[in-house]
């Protein structure tokens, strides 16, 4: 095999976000649903033997040293291979909005190159990556909606009544973007929701708990509300995902939306039962 072309790295929205604590280390402990939706960054793979990472931008510009070639470069130094790549990377899901975009090419790439150099590594092993790279990727790695707890590195994919329903969504992305590290360097005890459980959010998939980072981002970044508010005008329940800054609603088929301020990118989109790559694995 010589090249992979269009492979898709999903974008991830947080159906709610509860901070549970905090640790010595000052990393926050969370839970969540991360859900798995249709709006997708492209990559290709081509392979190299001298052994070179190599990354063209398909689209806007990326740093140098972005979560795709970090990947590639980590999958090839726990490996020891060889081989090498040439990535090409169509950025559509945009940065700073909460929809894991980086980590899920990182997520991607790791799988796509196991394939590519034949390296025949299971999903567990992948896994055993994962957490180097950033707290979001293993959710891709595993491949389904998930509960996700901790800092992100504890991934159990839901299943029975937790299995969420097929449903459209409206996601909205602000001009501008919102710092995690402002957002959670503000966040204090108060904002707290409280523990999280499978069966609340089994009784009401896209209406369970808050996301408790919401308060303090929007205080930091006024368009999020704005963006809330748009939903709200139209009778839709918005909520922020991740560190936002962007939003989400459910809609009901063939809803009619406002017209958005022309700076805003205004997604509509379906949830995805599983990663488009997930049989790509074993284990």
């Amino acid at each position: 095999m010589q090249a992979l072309y269009d492979v898709p790295a999903p974008a991830k929205l947080n159906l709610f976000l509860h901070v549970t604590g905090r640790r010595p280390d000052g990393y926050h402990l969370l839970q969540s649903v991360f859900m798995l939706i249709d709006w997708c960054d492209r990559l290709n793979f081509e392979l190299r033997r001298d052994g070179v990472i190599s990354r063209e931008d398909l689209g806007i510009a990326l740093p140098q040293d972005d979560l795709t070639v970090r990947a590639a470069r980590e999958l090839q130094r726990r490996t020891s291979c060889p081989l090498g790549a040439h990535i090409g990377v169509r950025k559509l899901i945009p940065s700073e909005a909460g929809l894991g975009g980086g980590s899920s090419d990182a997520a991607s790439t790791l799988v796509a190159l196991n394939v590519l150099w034949d390296l025949k590594l299971t999903r567990s092993q992948l896994l055993e990556i994962a957490p180097s790279l950033g707290a979001d990727v293993a959710f891709f790695v595993v491949g389904a909606n998930a509960w996700v707890e901790g800092i992100g590195e504890r991934v159990t994919p839901l299943s029975g009544e937790a299995s969420i329903p097929k449903q459209q969504l409206v996601v909205v992305k602000p001009a501008s973007g919102c710092s995690t590290p402002a957002i959670f360097s503000q966040l204090r005890a108060k904002d707290y929701f409280g523990s999280a459980t499978i069966s609340g959010f089994a009784a009401d998939h896209f209406g369970y708990g808050q996301n408790d980072l919401q308060g303090t981002a929007q205080a930091l970044c006024p368009e999020l509300s704005q963006a809330l508010d748009w939903l709200k005008a139209q009778g839709l329940h918005g909520r922020m995902t991740g560190s936002g800054s962007a939003v989400f609603a459910a809609m009901p088929l063939n809803f009619c939306l406002l017209k958005p301020p022309s700076a805003w990118e205004v997604t509509m989109c379906s949830n995805l039962a599983k990663h488009p790559l997930a049989g790509w694995l074993s284990g």
